[in-house]
């Protein structure tokens, strides 16, 4: 029984070694030809003006969460949705209760005006 999870570990080797590979080969392989405007600091391709410490708006956060809201709903509504008609009634109340914290978040998010941009 143990033989067969001694394939976990070769498969780590080989995964570590590709990736090594692949980041050596770069290395070498890849042109140097350094240029002052690829060294140079850019934002937005224009050069920075304000301090890169000062707070952001709220809004840019609420919209990171509301990604994230949507994201994990996309993502747990598609197995869910394959898997309806074994789960019964009990993953129907689940998914239910799932959607409706997820639609208080968004609520919450438009509450909060994040949805708005000037």
């Amino acid at each position: 029984m143990l033989a067969a999870y001694l394939a976990i570990p070769f498969f780590l080797v080989v995964a570590a070694g590709i990736g090594l590979f692949a980041l050596a080969a770069g290395f070498v392989l890849g042109p140097r030809r350094p240029d002052p405007r690829k060294a140079a600091p850019y934002e937005c391709g224009f050069e920075a003006f304000e301090d890169a410490h000062m707070p952001f708006d709220v809004r840019y956060y609420l919209v990171a969460i509301l990604f994230i809201l949507f994201d994990l709903e996309i993502t747990f509504l598609f197995p869910w949705a394959v898997s309806l008609n074994h789960i019964g009634t009990a993953g129907l109340l689940a998914m239910v209760a799932f959607l409706l914290v997820l639609t208080i978040g968004f609520i919450y998010e438009w509450r909060k005006g994040a949805l708005e941009w000037e």
